[in-house]
Parts: C-alpha cells; structure tokens; sequence
C-alpha cells in the first residue's frame, strides 16, 4: 500500500488567487493559516505535493526561473515552520502554444509524483479551486476537492477532518 497524499493546486490554494499570473516575488502572498495547515497534515502522515498550471512560460510573460524563485521561496518559507513539501510539479504550457499531457485537467503531474513518491491515488486527494483540478484528480482515481478561491486551508483541513 502506497503512501497517502494531499495535492494542492498553487494559486488561490496556497497563494491569493489574483485573476492573473503570478511570478514575482511581490505579488506572491500565502494565504492566513497555511503552513499551521501543513503542518498538521504532515504530522499526520500525509505527503504535501504541488500541481500548477503555469501557463504564462509558454506565453512569454514570464520564465522557469521566475517560477522555481517562488518555489524555492515556498519550501524556505514553510521550513521555518517545520513543514517539508515532497514535491512541487508545474506544467509551463498553454493550450494556444501546443497541447501537453500535464496541464491540469491533464492527470500526468499527478501520476508522475504518485510513481516519483510512491502515493497511493485511492488514498490521496486533491484541492484545487477550479474544476480543471478535481478532473485531474479522478482521472485517476483520486479524489478532489474544490474550494473556493482563497479558502484557508486549515478551514479546509478541518471540515474534511482530514487530521482527526
């Protein structure tokens, strides 16, 4: 039996949703709550995985490093709470540049971290605040949650008692 795992979308999951693409470090701001969040999932035995659409690489708005910045600020930030995120997987695709497997609804990142981490799909689920994620998440046999954009995760945590 596999390891369960809590997949997250990025933006408006981990970060504020801001109706656009966010790249700098400026506009990069983690949403109340998070990594008390984290922490209590991964206490419990749960692997933390990231799955994000950053489709503004293919579009020339921004680069790879621009994204891995905010990402390696991401992993600095919640180890200062004692949180170790397993992975962080982005497809740099958009749908106007040529068509992918990984872009959400796509279920390729989602099955690369289960094989990378050894995660159980049937005992994992993932949260995401658009329908794109919970398809991914089906796709193979996972769960999915939706939420609003911009919900605490703790809010989250607790009403799926995902800690108790």
């Amino acid at each position: 039996m596999g390891h369960k795992a809590i997949f997250l979308d990025r933006d408006g999951v981990i970060n504020r949703e801001r109706g656009t693409h966010t790249w700098r470090m400026a506009d990069f701001e983690i949403l109340p709550g998070l990594p008390a969040a984290l922490r209590q999932l991964q206490d419990t035995g749960w692997k933390l995985v990231v799955i994000t659409n950053q489709s503004g690489i293919a579009l020339g708005m921004y680069t790879a490093a621009d994204v891995e910045r905010l990402h390696g600020y991401l992993h600095a930030m919640l180890a200062e709470s004692g949180v170790k995120l397993t992975d962080i997987l982005y497809c740099p695709h958009h749908p106007e540049v040529g068509r992918c497997l990984c872009r959400k609804p796509g279920s390729l990142l989602l099955e690369k971290a289960c094989a990378r981490h050894g995660i159980d799909p049937a005992r994992s689920v993932m949260v995401g605040d658009r329908d794109r994620d919970v398809q991914a998440a089906r796709a193979i046999g996972m769960a999915g949650v939706l939420v609003a954009s911009n919900t605490p995760l703790i809010d989250v945590v607790n009403a799926n008692g995902w800690c108790a």
